[in-house]
């Protein structure tokens, strides 16, 4: 679980304000009072008795401290398109009890709470027309030295990392003449990871640095050498089930193998520009709701039949993730991605992600790149030109219209696609192929290209 609190402590006295109806109260007590002395009516001081008589009776028991207000959201691999689950705890640590509790929240917009439920007693709110209820004010009751939980249950709209909160809380006591200064509770953030998309590629490796023969490879993964049997988990195939030992330990076991390769993958995503507008899972995909979805997908392929994955950004900030392979790795893959966010200054970038210490010879560089900007065209054409194996993933949406509230934006549109055709021509005419992500398949007939040149006979200089 992960929390956020803003607790007051017990002894705190301060905090406390008089609200308009302890002022009005007065105002009138106080006024029928000195009416009745001047005027030397006796019914306007026994009209003023009721006032006084309720005020000082509400206040005979004041509270001291503030109340507390805790976030706390559920762990674990969260999805897009998942359950949010959510608790807001609100608690009154003096022995008056509150009339009323007023609580304010805010979320991300790709957290839709669906349900308002207080714990222990009917009180619910929902949503209408799919907006989310956790933006509206929410009022309880607190007894004293009670805790109200309030939970929050709805549906993760898309992948990143999104705040729940913060969560701001006043109370009021003693009949409503005081109330308390707003507590407030920082947000908690929630990790979506992206949904995977489905990909598979059955054409090999450029060049997989396998140890074939009488030198196999010491890491688990897709392979025909025998390492041993384990329990079955997450990710394993069904034709790997040991029968005999699951009947015997009545538990499925697998047959664990070696990798018969060591081919490493290195996925480049192009930030550079972010174009089109998410609308979450089931939704519009923007472009790097694609690039990250696409990474996932096939960082998930790859890893799981024994290769080394590595991660690059190309951007401002020049991210990097260190090849690894397992099933650690691909959790630490999304985790990266989820910090996976457009640059703000569109003139820094950092090219010394590039140098041959980052990037094999022998390795395969697939780039997610949405072609937006000459640089990205210009940075896979000196990929090209070192010798590397490069393949360009188009990420721009295809349904991407111009806009319609200016006069030329489709003339202007159809220039621009004729330029971005233009440019995808002359990096095919640089050795890189270019292809429109599809989910699975889609870099088949490309990786069986790449793979005919790697074994192709070179040239030598004369």
């Amino acid at each position: 679980m992960t929390s956020s609190a803003a607790p007051s402590p017990p002894e705190q006295t301060g905090g406390w304000t008089p609200t308009w109806a302890f002022g009005r109260a007065v105002l009138l007590t106080g006024l029928l009072l000195i009416a009745g002395v001047l005027l030397g009516r006796v019914d306007l001081v026994v009209l003023a008795a009721p006032f006084a008589i309720g005020t000082a009776y509400a206040l005979r028991r004041r509270p001291a401290a503030l109340p507390q207000v805790q976030i706390v959201a559920v762990e674990g691999n969260q999805v897009e398109g998942g359950e949010l689950s959510g608790q807001v705890t609100v608690g009154n640590p003096d022995l008056v009890d509150y009339d009323l509790a007023l609580l304010r929240g805010r979320a991300s917009r790709w957290l839709r709470v669906d349900r308002v439920t207080i714990a222990g007693t009917a009180a619910t709110a929902t949503s209408r027309g799919g907006h989310s209820v956790v933006d509206r004010p929410l009022a309880t009751t607190v007894p004293g030295g009670a805790l109200v939980e309030v939970d929050l249950t709805g549906t993760v709209r898309r992948w990143g990392r999104h705040p729940l909160g913060p969560v701001a809380v006043q109370a009021c006591a003693a009949l409503g003449l005081l109330v308390s200064r707003a507590v407030v509770a920082e947000a908690v953030s929630v990790s979506t990871y992206p949904v995977t998309d489905p990909f598979d590629a059955v054409e090999a490796m450029p060049r997989a640095a396998g140890l074939v023969g009488a030198h196999h490879s010491r890491r688990p993964g897709e392979g025909g050498e025998l390492a041993g049997v384990r329990v079955f988990g997450p990710g394993d195939r069904l034709r790997r089930v040991d029968w005999r030992v699951s009947l015997r330990t009545r538990q499925l076991h697998v047959a664990a193998t070696l990798s018969d390769r060591d081919a490493e993958v290195v996925l480049l995503l192009d930030v550079l520009a972010e174009a089109g507008r998410s609308g979450g899972v089931g939704g519009t995909a923007s472009v790097l709701d694609t690039t990250v979805r696409a990474a996932a997908a096939i960082a998930e392929h790859y890893l799981h039949r024994g290769d080394r994955v590595s991660m690059l950004e190309y951007g401002p900030a020049g991210r990097r993730l260190r090849p690894a392979t397992g099933r650690r790795h691909y959790l630490t893959v999304l985790e990266w991605l989820l910090d996976v966010h457009p640059p703000r200054s569109p003139h820094e970038l950092h090219d010394s992600v590039f140098g041959p210490q980052l990037l094999s010879s022998d390795a395969l560089v697939v780039v997610l790149t949405p072609l937006l900007d000459e640089r990205s065209a210009q940075m896979l054409a000196r990929l090209a030109w070192s010798g590397r194996f490069v393949v360009a993933v188009d990420t721009l949406p295809a349904d991407l219209t111009p806009s319609r509230e200016r006069r030329w934006s489709e003339t202007a549109h159809r220039l621009w696609r004729l330029d971005r055709d233009t440019m995808q021509r002359q990096l095919r005419e640089h050795g890189v192929p270019v292809v429109q992500w599809a989910g699975a398949g889609s870099l088949d007939e490309v990786l069986r290209d790449v793979a005919r040149l790697a074994v192709a006979p070179r040239a030598g200089a004369r």
